[in-house]
């Protein structure tokens, strides 16, 4: 052993007794039971060992001692007379004959106990991150996460992939969210981004001859936090294959991802291959969401027609989603609570009744459907015992809160959830274009650089409008885990003839394509192979693996909801100078 010691905290058991050893860590915690005898636990990366103070001179030096101080131990190792089974070295303890001090803490106080860190405030704990990753249970999140990577570099290359860099400095791309902008000193004017993903740049690997890439990608993208996205920046298991169908992608992450969430996961079971293929719309009807979690047995019913004309105003006119649960035995408070949340999350009511054990139509909004109550008991499939969840609203809106409501319920009804399995499933058909919320315009739903389904002829018959755009779905996919979107991926559009027909319809000429991606352009016509790809995120594969709600949990050194480094201070001023050589000049800004 180097590194200062002969052991680790971690290391030492019965077979050690009466050897002498040297040990380094962190003092965690000293426990005084009488004059010059005390018990010191000392700690590494490893793990803890017991030392017993016995002697003047070695407790005066803990005595001059703050918890979380570093010191190195020298002594024999001796059997416990009080065993702590809970400890892997809890049968020995080790009587020091030397004591030195490595690093003094030098505060009494310190902002949060390190053990329990997960107590503290969350600004304190990304201001003090130093301590916060000593806690035995942060740390291990920081491992899991190293294992899980090394695991997928390992899975990848097996798979004949060639594990390649992009560049972090490009240029500046429409990928749907805001670029993170650097000024270019020598070029005045000017702005490098960085890559909300690398996107073009594997795209243009394909096309450069390489046949299998994949890199464990840093991205950035300037954006709000939730609890499954960091700000700023992220990293995902980015991967394309030359002469690949959206089959070939799906077996090779069907062959990747399950054993690593059966080896390092919270559950110990994940789906096998094949994994489940719902199409996008299908996904909306049947669960309320693009991300279905399919531990949930429970679906969502259209009760458009069934509720119609009931009297029930929310009803009039809208869509009218339904959740059956069987067997429901939750109570009115329960109930109100989930209706609560249902609202807080996806700004809709929900709406309820219950069939009792009697066959009778009770609670919630029961008497608009009680002059109906055989049709809505044979449509919905009603038994004694049935609780019905019901959502209205535009379609969409009307699916998406049916979405959370049956989340919820899941969550409520353990009865109704496999919660100790990560259930995958494939997300495919996305639709092409969408109506854009802000422009009131056609734009691209997802990736631009997708194949249509149907190819060049379906967008021809859509630029001549024989079809409407909107209807016109793409090799995009997204695979789904629990409920979380890993990823995104597409067959994409490797002929620039079909690409300009893509671009046309949202108002783009070939001239603006040729300006917006030069490089991609121009290698595509110089003959490219079709290719595929996706990108799972390794923070939320990990995270799902960890069992956390946050995505913080999992990053080293993450940032706050609000993209602020408490740590390090960023962002942070700059000195006049620097913007000068910039050519920068600020503007006032309202506070």
């Amino acid at each position: 052993m180097t590194q200062n010691r002969t052991h680790t905290c971690n290391e030492l058991r019965l077979e050690h007794v009466g050897q002498q050893v040297k040990l380094s860590g962190w003092m965690e915690n000293v426990r005084e039971v009488g004059q010059n005898f005390a018990f010191v636990i000392l700690r590494d990366f490893y793990g803890t060992t017991q030392v017993v103070i016995e002697t003047e001179e070695m407790m005066d030096i803990i005595h001059g001692l703050n918890k979380e101080s570093t010191i190195s131990v020298e002594g024999t190792v001796r059997e416990r007379s009080s065993k702590n089974t809970n400890l892997p070295t809890g049968e020995i303890e080790v009587v020091p004959e030397k004591i030195e001090v490595l690093g003094r803490c030098q505060f009494n106080e310190l902002p949060f106990q390190v053990g329990r860190s997960r107590e503290a405030d969350e600004s304190l704990r990304l201001k003090y991150r130093f301590l916060d990753l000593r806690n035995p249970e942060v740390k291990n999140n920081i491992i899991l996460r190293c294992n899980v990577v090394a695991a997928i570099r390992a899975a990848m290359t097996d798979h004949g992939f060639l594990e390649i860099t992009t560049p972090i400095l490009t240029a500046s791309s429409p990928e749907g969210a805001r670029d993170y902008l650097v000024p270019a000193r020598k070029h005045p004017g000017k702005f490098y981004a960085l890559p909300q993903a690398p996107q073009q740049f594997k795209q243009l690997l394909m096309a450069s001859g390489i046949d299998k890439y994949f890199q464990i990608a840093p991205c950035f993208r300037d954006e709000d936090a939730r609890g499954d996205r960091s700000p700023g920046e992220f990293y995902q298991l980015d991967m394309e294959m030359s002469f690949a169908s959206q089959d070939d992608v799906f077996a090779v992450m069907e062959d990747v991802l399950p054993p690593i969430f059966a080896k390092y996961g919270t559950y110990s079971r994940a789906s096998g291959a094949p994994f489940r293929r719902i199409a996008y719309n299908d996904a909306l009807e049947t669960y309320g969401s693009d991300k279905p979690d399919l531990r949930i047995d429970l679906t969502v019913q259209d009760a458009t027609a069934l509720l119609a004309g009931c009297g029930f105003e929310p009803f009039a006119g809208n869509t009218v989603k339904a959740v059956v649960v069987t067997n429901f035995t939750a109570a009115r408070k329960q109930i109100d609570k989930l209706c609560t949340d249902v609202e807080v999350q996806s700004g809709k009511k929900a709406y309820w009744f219950r069939l009792d054990d009697k066959g009778e139509l009770v609670g919630g909004i029961s008497k608009f459907v009680a002059e109906r109550k055989e049709q809505v008991v044979e449509a919905l499939g009603l038994t004694p015992g049935c609780f019905v969840g019901l959502t209205a609203g535009k379609k969409r809106d009307a699916q998406k809160t049916a979405g959370v409501l049956r989340s919820k319920l899941g969550l409520l009804c353990p009865e109704h959830m496999d919660k100790e399995q990560y259930a995958f499933c494939w997300i495919v058909d996305f639709p092409m274009y969408e109506i854009g919320e802000e422009s009131g315009e056609l734009e691209f739903c997802h990736n631009p650089f997708s194949m249509p389904n149907g190819g060049a002829a379906v967008l021809d018959k859509a630029i001549s409008g024989e079809v409407d755009p909107l209807t016109i779905t793409a090799y995009q996919y997204d695979i789904v885990c629990n409920g979380v979107e890993l990823s995104s991926g597409a067959v994409r559009n490797h002929d620039p003839e079909i690409m300009i027909k893509a671009f046309q319809l949202v108002g783009l000429g070939e001239d603006d394509v040729r300006a917006k991606f030069p490089a991609m352009y121009n290698a595509f016509c110089y003959g490219a192979p079709p290719h595929a790809g996706i990108a799972p995120g390794v923070d939320r594969i990990v995270m799902l693996l960890a069992g956390e709600e946050s995505i913080r949990e999992i990053i080293p050194f993450p940032m706050n909801k609000n993209a602020q480094d408490l740590l390090m201070g960023a962002p942070s001023t700059v000195e006049q100078k620097q913007l000068d050589e910039l050519h920068i000049a600020i503007t006032a800004v309202e506070e």
